[in-house]
């Protein structure tokens, strides 16, 4: 089953890391992204852009409005997410433990639904 680990953090405390901590926290990313691709679970990972770069689309009273920026005012953003193709939830969450953001924020996994047919099993 695909799930999505989707890592929320303040945008300011990733911001506020200096070279070395945000070399050490884009180590640990290398590392679930090698320990993945080998066990064949990887499936795609995307860091976002800031939240300023967002634009939100949405329907109010039968108009379509576009609106700068994220929409809902919140401490942590969704600052990226992974894909993975793994047997269980357990197997899902063991690694989203091993992402950095997990002392300062959080990371949230979910089941996929296919809106298409399912890529092929591993």
């Amino acid at each position: 089953m695909l799930y999505t680990l989707l890592i929320y953090q303040a945008e300011e405390e990733v911001e506020a890391l200096s070279a070395a901590e945000e070399e050490a926290a884009l180590a640990e990313h290398r590392k679930l992204h090698e320990v993945t691709r080998g066990n064949g679970t990887f499936v795609a990972a995307s860091r976002l852009v800031p939240t300023g770069a967002a634009t939100t689309v949405r329907r109010k009273d039968g108009e379509v409005r576009l609106i700068d920026g994220p929409f809902a005012e919140t401490k942590e953003q969704l600052l990226g997410l992974y894909i993975l193709d793994c047997a269980s939830l357990e197997e899902a969450t063991g690694y989203a433990k091993m992402l950095p953001s997990v002392p300062t924020g959080c990371i949230e996994v979910r089941p996929i639904m296919y809106m298409s047919d399912p890529p092929e099993k591993r």
